[in-house]
């Protein structure tokens, strides 16, 4: 697949971001969206010149997503995007199923109006792009819609919990295809949160759990 050009991939960055911050995140979505294919190489001296900047931000970028666990490290100056096995998504998905109903059971007990339009919005994003047939960007939607039902969630140890795989979690929940499917799902969810029903939000939440399951292994 065609990389997008360093000023489109960089792009203006909304308020200050370091240079290092910003290619990581378009590697990471590089890699999450799929355009960055398992197992291919990320060597410092190239991906500075396609993104246009030193090498030293790179190399600061590729620490970075090794420790988000999307990179793997080779010696001197190159890495290679993670190969997920089986057994990985495995792990990563009983985390989910231990995490997943209890962000949305919080969500729908304390999320403040703010947290609530924040959800929306993703969904809106995820709901227009399924539509359209746009894949990435409704799976990019859909993890920020995951990642605002974890700050709705108001628990600081949870979400520093989080934090710890969330680059791994937005990969998993890319590993899908089924757009409208995913987008109608999160609608319910939202309206759970929304009415505050927290056994119902945590209930479809382990529902939407094995849908995901099943939606990753067909694409894999």
């Amino acid at each position: 697949m065609t990389m997008p050009s360093a000023e489109a991939a960089l792009g203006p960055a909304s308020g200050f971001e370091p240079e290092s911050a910003r290619v990581a995140r378009v590697v990471r979505e590089q890699i999450v969206d799929g355009t960055r294919e398992p197992g291919s190489k990320l060597v410092e001296r190239d991906l500075a010149a396609e993104l246009g900047v030193s090498r030293i931000p790179v190399r600061d970028a590729l620490r970075a997503l090794v420790g988000e666990g999307l990179v793997t490290p080779r010696p001197r100056s190159w890495a290679v995007v993670r190969e997920f096995t089986d057994a990985d998504v495995a792990h990563l998905q009983e985390v989910r199923e231990a995490t997943d109903p209890l962000h949305f059971r919080l969500a729908a007990e304390r999320r403040t109006p703010e947290q609530l339009a924040a959800m929306t919005e993703a969904w809106e994003r995820e709901a227009a792009a399924a539509t359209e047939g746009d894949g990435p960007r409704a799976r990019r939607a859909a993890a920020d819609f995951h990642e605002a039902v974890v700050s709705a969630a108001g628990n600081p140890v949870l979400a520093e919990l989080h934090a710890v795989t969330a680059s791994r979690v937005r990969w998993l929940l890319a590993q899908h295809d089924d757009l409208a499917g995913i987008a109608d799902e999160h609608r319910a969810l939202l309206d759970a949160v929304r009415d505050g029903d927290p056994q119902t939000a945590a209930r479809l939440a382990r529902a939407h759990l094995r849908t995901s399951r099943a939606a990753a292994a067909e694409r894999r």
